[in-house]
């Protein structure tokens, strides 16, 4: 990224030499994408700030060039506050919506989709893996139910935001048939405040920025050159890592997990344990308020979370554990443990080391019933 923040200063917009030099980094960075989504055509990648502006433009977007097709969307009831929020700000706008349940093992049931399908419905929005609890939805499926009707001549669309599968597991968009799905670069060791929308070929979207052609006119502002280019390396490294994610990062994974079952009582995983992404483990730890475990465990050098960073500093228990089936309390109580290729065995010793006599301290400060 580096000489795009100092020497090579051109805008990517512009026709001049520097313009074109930029341009031809950028273009490049989108075959990098479109490499790691198996994506067959490139000019389907836009650059956006996020995985929240692509999600925005995505459901948004669809919902507003194609309302004549219908009003219905239909999303589950885990999705990531970038996607729920624009639902349900679309629902003030004349949306419906259905939420569809994930039960105990936090997955969506393809029967459930289909049977919520109506004559208006627009949209599917399914994630294709859940930011807490990791569990991986059957997106191929939803796809191939898509697929399927359209073939009566029905208008409808599918949007995936794989913001936490992307890199973590295997993405080919061919093969899961989606329309839309979302990425972003911090995901997957990248820039912050850079990501993308793959959006297939044909699919009608009404720009959420205008006011200028870029990025084939679905997305307004100069690119951000440098970002772009290290979202564009970080994909074409983590194609080149998946194996080396899915073995080593899953065993850390199992690893943490056993330990802590074996070594804590009222220890509870929340989520399906075979269907996930490997760098992921969301563990419910009775009598423990998630916030006073993270910030312990903060003081002696461990950085966990009690869910989505977007929704850090809020008092309510995580939705996603709630969906679940389980109270308020296994809800407050739940700690996302979030690994890469990075962490080291020193560093799951000592979690292994410190977490009993931490969550055994937290608890003997709760009151006695």
């Amino acid at each position: 990224m580096m000489p795009y923040l100092t020497s090579e200063f051109g805008n990517s917009s512009s026709i001049h030499t520097f313009g074109q030099k930029a341009k031809m980094a950028v273009d490049r960075a989108r075959h990098q994408v479109a490499a790691l989504l198996n994506a067959t055509r490139p000019n389907e990648i836009v650059f956006t700030s996020g995985g929240t502006e692509s999600n925005n433009l995505a459901i948004r977007g669809l919902f507003q060039a194609n309302t004549k097709h219908g009003n219905h969307i239909i999303l589950s009831a885990i999705e990531h506050p970038a996607v729920e929020s624009v639902c349900e700000d679309l629902q003030k706008r004349g949306a419906e919506l259905t939420v569809l349940p994930v039960y105990e093992n936090g997955i969506v049931r393809i029967e459930d989709v289909r049977n919520a399908i109506r004559d208006d419905t627009l949209l599917i929005t399914v994630m294709a893996a859940n930011n807490e609890i990791g569990t991986l939805q059957p997106i191929a499926a939803i796809g191939q139910l898509v697929r399927e009707i359209r073939l009566t001549g029905k208008k409808i669309w599918f949007h995936t935001d794989a913001v936490q599968a992307v890199g973590k597991v295997p993405i080919n968009v061919e093969e899961i048939g989606c329309d839309l799905l979302s990425f972003s670069a911090h995901k997957i060791n990248g820039p912050k405040g850079v990501g993308g929308l793959y959006i297939r070929r044909g699919v009608r979207l009404h720009p959420q920025n205008i006011g200028g052609r870029q990025e084939r006119g679905t997305r307004a502002g100069t690119e951000n050159v440098a970002g772009i280019v290290g979202l564009g390396f970080a994909a074409e490294l983590a194609g080149s890592k998946l194996t080396e994610l899915a073995t080593r990062v899953r065993s850390i994974r199992d690893r943490i997990e056993n330990g802590i079952l074996e070594a804590i009582p009222d220890a509870i995983t929340n989520g399906d344990r075979r269907e996930r992404v490997p760098n992921i483990a969301n563990i419910s730890f009775r009598l423990v308020e998630g916030e006073a475990l993270l910030i312990a465990l903060d003081m002696q050098g461990i950085a966990v979370s009690t869910g989505s960073a977007c929704s850090s500093g809020s008092l309510e228990p995580s939705p996603v554990i709630r969906a679940l089936g389980y109270g308020d309390d296994l809800a407050r109580g739940a700690i996302r443990f979030s690994l890469g290729r990075q962490n080291t065995a020193d560093e799951i010793d000592k979690l292994l080391a410190v977490l009993p006599d931490t969550v055994a301290k937290l608890r003997s400060l709760q009151p006695q019933n």
